[in-house]
């Protein structure tokens, strides 16, 4: 089966095609439990990147190269978001915690999240 077109112009290097049907028989054979990637690339002469994408274009995801004639979508739909109520009732309310440990003594100051600036100020007056 030959899978690349040979038509090249003498002294230009040419970009290979491959046909959807060789894409699908490569994929399929990278899709076994334990399966090289690299080595079936190397097998049938592809570039090991090549085939990834070919196989995350055929696992969705990847979205599809436009090429030539044909045009692939990819059948997935875009995620979207999805609000979620949270129950509240346990939640505590965020504290800022300052400890200070100094030989054997040591202190533990809670400040309310809420009076940040309260707190950075009172925190600056203590250590000056």
């Amino acid at each position: 089966m030959n899978t690349i077109e040979e038509e090249v112009l003498p002294g230009r290097r040419r970009r290979r095609r491959y046909s959807a049907e060789f894409k699908a028989q490569v994929v399929s054979a990278c899709q076994g439990p334990g399966v090289s990637l690299a080595a079936i690339a190397l097998n049938h002469k592809l570039n090991a990147n090549l085939l990834r994408r070919w196989v995350e274009q055929a696992e969705g995801k990847r979205p599809a190269l436009v090429t030539g004639d044909e045009v692939t979508v990819p059948s997935a739909t875009a995620p979207a978001f999805v609000s979620l109520a949270l129950e509240t009732k346990h939640v505590q309310p965020i504290a800022i915690r300052i400890d200070v440990r100094r030989a054997d003594q040591s202190i533990t100051i809670t400040w309310p999240a809420s009076e940040t600036a309260q707190c950075a100020a009172w925190l600056r007056e203590w250590l000056a």
